[in-house]
């Protein structure tokens, strides 16, 4: 018994020491991530609030006052406005036709009987697997052919084509997570597949549509090689094509780059604090089966 009564106490022990030494190494690894992540936007930002001689003299101290100078030119020399006003044109539609779709075809590859769907399904997949890079050249074809280039439908349109097999993979994986006996027990009050899918399920899904809203918009609104083959004038041009040709112009002002670079990441770092929480929960409920 004196061999063997030890043990439990040496484990005990263990499992104290591990429990105090594994949160502190959590928090140790979490916040020397935070710091690699967020030390490239504090730089940026902070560049963008200083005077041309701030920057020049000490290019990683903070600001000594908000300079809103920087933001004044670069919104107004740089055209700010006009390319802000077409990402939005362009993220609006192709997250709205993405999301749209993607909840529509998730919701039937989960829970409706379909003939031939996993072969479908998989067909879709393979969306994921073949590069843009692969099929570029023949879509700007098609589009001149059609007429659409250097319009926002050359964007929008291959956006949401390009963005459906995430979509689809992901909110299928989601309703999958959700209760069938729910749907069960709106048939069996008489309800209709449709009538199923808008008022009990899609209620339940707005974590995984906030979630799939963020990386469409993210993906959207920073997309540069898309916008930069199929909009050829600059009446059209997005954002990140907007920076590009501002950035070759004033490449020796790195105030005004930083003004430029904030203006274009501030929308999206808004929207994912807006829809953050449902973010959470979306991952959190799709990853619970796929």
């Amino acid at each position: 018994m004196s061999a063997v009564s030890p043990a439990p106490w040496r484990g005990s022990r263990k499992d104290r020491t591990r429990r105090l030494v594994s949160p502190a190494a959590q928090y140790v690894i979490l916040s020397v991530v935070a710091v690699l992540a967020l030390a490239p936007l504090v730089l940026m930002w902070s560049s963008a609030f200083k005077t041309r001689a701030e920057v020049a003299v000490n290019p990683l101290a903070l600001p000594t006052s908000l300079n809103l100078s920087n933001l004044i030119d670069a919104w107004t020399t740089g055209r700010y406005s006009k390319y802000v006003l077409n990402s939005v044109i362009v993220t609006v539609p192709t997250v709205a036709g993405v999301v749209a779709f993607s909840t529509l075809a998730g919701y039937g590859f989960a829970r409706l009987k379909l003939p031939g769907k996993r072969v479908l399904f998989y067909l879709i997949l393979l969306g994921l697997m073949v590069p843009f890079q692969s099929y570029m050249i023949p879509l700007y074809f098609d589009l001149q052919s059609y007429g659409l280039l250097s319009t926002y439908l050359a964007v929008i349109l291959p956006g949401i084509a390009v963005g459906l097999p995430f979509g689809v993979y992901f909110m299928q994986a989601f309703f999958r997570s959700l209760p069938a006996e729910l749907s069960d027990s709106g048939r069996v009050d008489g309800c209709n597949e449709f009538q199923v899918f808008w008022h009990i399920v899609l209620p339940l899904t707005a974590p995984g549509i906030s979630s799939l809203t963020i990386f469409t918009s993210l993906w959207t609104w920073t997309a540069f090689l898309m916008p930069l083959i199929f909009l050829n004038d600059e009446a059209h041009r997005t954002l990140p094509m907007g920076l590009m040709f501002f950035q070759s112009r004033y490449s020796s002002d790195y105030a005004l780059i930083s003004a430029g670079v904030l203006i274009t990441s501030f929308p999206i770092i808004v929207v994912y604090l807006l829809l953050q929480r449902r973010f959470v929960q979306g991952l959190a409920a799709g990853a619970l089966k796929g």
